[in-house]
């Protein structure tokens, strides 16, 4: 089956070409992201492999489906950049690597806390100075400390796993309590409880139009001053100018993040040499208590090979008419 494989970075196409066991697909890599601007790009091919900055709205699934586009396949587990009601509309098959690695993305997020609470980064550059002053540099124990999980699926519960190793209080929200993270001590808590009374807040959650900008000014209003708040799952969870103010005047006492919610035109790009227009990125920069990494959560070996093969066998379900059972309905 040919497929096109949309916004790739030079690490997935080593790994696509690796897991193409026998050539059984034609793979066509394409820097650019798809979009309905760069949809004429789909024409000549069965399927399209895409990411989470690739934006796959109405108007451009509809000019996929034109081009004779049967498959949407996403190199992720989030899916809120896709409209699904149209791909359903336009019989176009949507399908995702539900779960690859939730490890990686896990231990990403006690990185952030750890960096962010010992300032090793600063410690780091310091040293490279010659500066070995330890002023500036306390951190605190996260022995005993209350850390609240918004959302326990399979990221959520493997960072739980991690934090208990910490003996860390953990407390939680989801619409689904898990019983087995219960039977390990995390209790289940309202928003509002978790809020109030988490000393570190991790986000883990998917974006939907009920969590869109669920972290806004009411919500980091309710929580501890000074309260740690981690985000690797999606930016718009986060409304950022709102964390800014609450930055500004010192609610939010750490904020690490992995995601932004205008990362599109940033991230997995090298801006070195160019001037950043977005504003409110560079107000976020600012601040010696924010500590941004460019979506890199995912980006482990394990994961990156998860996500290859289970692309890959995704083509090959579609194109073969087995069950699909990574399909998103």
């Amino acid at each position: 089956m040919k497929v096109a494989l949309f916004g790739t970075q030079f690490y997935e196409r080593e790994y696509f070409t690796k897991f193409n066991v026998d050539n059984k697909h034609e793979l066509v890599f394409f820097n650019e992201s798809l979009n309905a601007t760069t949809s004429h790009l789909t024409k000549g091919f069965r399927a399209v492999c895409v990411f989470g900055t690739d934006k796959m709205d109405k108007s451009c699934i509809q000019k996929l489906a034109k081009l004779g586009v049967q498959l949407i396949d996403l190199r992720s587990a989030g899916y809120d950049n896709v409209d699904l009601k149209s791909a359903n509309t336009n019989n176009i098959k949507v399908l995702r690597v539900p779960a690859y690695s939730p490890q990686a993305v896990a231990e990403h997020a006690v990185a952030l806390i750890m960096t962010l609470n010992r300032k090793t980064h600063k410690a780091y550059n310091q040293v490279r100075e010659n500066n070995f002053s330890l002023e500036h540099l306390m951190g605190f124990n996260l022995c005993n400390k209350t850390v609240g999980v918004v959302g326990t699926g399979k990221i959520g519960r493997a960072f739980c796993a991690i934090m208990l190793g910490f003996e860390c209080k953990i407390i939680a929200f989801d619409v689904k309590e898990n019983e087995d993270l219960k039977q390990k001590g995390v209790q289940y808590k309202t928003f509002t409880d978790l809020l109030s009374q988490s000393d570190i807040i991790s986000i883990h959650c998917p974006l939907t139009p009920k969590t869109t900008h669920l972290f806004d000014k009411k919500a980091f209003g309710k929580i501890k001053k000074g309260a740690m708040i981690i985000n690797t799952s999606r930016g718009g969870i986060i409304n950022t100018k709102e964390a800014i103010e609450a930055l500004k005047n010192q609610q939010i006492g750490y904020l690490g993040i992995d995601v932004y919610e205008n990362e599109g035109s940033l991230f997995f790009k090298d801006q070195s040499q160019t001037v950043i227009q977005d504003d409110v990125f560079e107000r976020l920069l600012s601040f010696n208590n924010v500590l941004i990494t460019p979506h890199q959560a995912f980006y482990t070996q394990e994961a990156v090979t998860e996500i290859a093969k289970i692309s890959i066998q995704n083509f090959t379900d579609f194109e073969e008419n087995r069950e699909l059972k990574n399909e998103i309905k």
